[in-house]
């Protein structure tokens, strides 16, 4: 099969389009025939991308991208609530190689039926990301109908999603984005918007429920003092310094693979409550070009197969 491999972590990274053999699914497993791949760029510096789950040296090369959409080709040992040609999308081991390849292998627990009203390439943006605000919402912040929460980076491909799960909820949302992404942000539903260049957050809002965080840094430091008390942040992007303090270090969560989870979102985007955000579309072959790109809202795809 052909698969895009790393092969060297330099900047910018050593990337091949190459030939290697297609995985076989084990017990419990799933082998995917993969349509589409999402790309994330700060991938490339996770902790799974260079050690292995004990902590030695991950070998290269490897395959990156672990959400991904597409039909399952095979089942392994065990598996008996999902057949071959049914369309699935979710996530695969951050510690093996990943979807940016004809195939892939992932736990059967990982992936649900693919969303029937959007297309594979809307597919795979899906995954971590709306998992990613699910879980930071509801499962964390306990998001609950009439809150205020506030998104940072609402324009990006998790912010996106946790300003429409919030609206789903029945919270009023206000989102920091670009001057250039205000619209954006406001048609997915927040009822109030900050461009963050030109105005500082706590300037415009206190007494806040949640606080949901992309962004890290400052942003996150800043957060605290808008929280009432009682409030809950919660953050994808807290710094090792950061985690030092015992509140961002309970702050912060790393997203998790969650078939009934994402069983809901798929139904929340057939309903038409959620809508997938496609910051750009590359083929397989160009994954470079797609790690290089930034897209000024959503996430980029690479298209594998029909």
């Amino acid at each position: 099969m052909k698969a895009i491999r790393l092969h060297a972590r330099t900047d910018p990274p050593a990337f091949a389009y190459e030939d290697v053999p297609r995985p076989q699914p084990g017990a419990g497993e799933v082998l995917v025939a993969v349509h589409a791949a999402a790309v994330t760029p700060s991938e490339l510096l996770w902790a799974p991308t260079s050690i292995t789950r004990t902590g030695e040296p991950r070998p290269l090369p490897l395959i990156l991208g672990h959400e991904f959409s597409g039909a399952i080709s095979a089942v392994g040992p065990g598996v008996t609530d999902l057949a071959a040609g049914e369309a699935v999308f979710g996530m695969n081991d951050w510690f093996r190689d990943g979807a940016q390849a004809e195939y892939c292998v992932a736990r059967a627990a990982d992936v649900a039926a693919k969303p029937r009203g959007v297309d594979h390439v809307a597919a795979a943006v899906t995954p971590i990301s709306a998992l990613t605000a699910w879980q930071g919402l509801i499962e964390r912040a306990h998001l609950a109908p009439g809150q205020h929460v506030l998104v940072h980076g609402a324009a990006g491909a998790v912010g996106g999603f946790a300003v429409q799960l919030a609206r789903w909820r029945g919270a009023r949302v206000t989102g920091t984005a670009s001057a250039s992404n205000l619209d954006r942000v406001r048609a997915l539903g927040a009822a109030e918007v900050i461009d963050y260049g030109a105005a500082r957050f706590e300037d415009a809002v206190r007494d806040v429920d949640v606080v949901f965080d992309t962004v890290g840094g400052e942003t996150l430091a800043r957060s605290w003092g808008v929280l009432k008390p009682g409030g809950n942040l919660v953050t994808v992007a807290a710094s090792a310094e950061q985690t030092r303090d015992p509140r961002a270090r309970e702050a912060f969560f790393i997203v998790e693979p969650n078939r009934p989870q994402l069983a809901e979102i798929a139904g929340l985007i057939d309903t038409g409550v959620l809508h997938p955000d496609v910051g750009g579309v590359f083929p397989l072959a160009e994954a470079r070009r797609a790690y290089a790109s930034k897209p000024a809202h959503g996430k980029s795809v690479l298209r594998v197969g029909d």
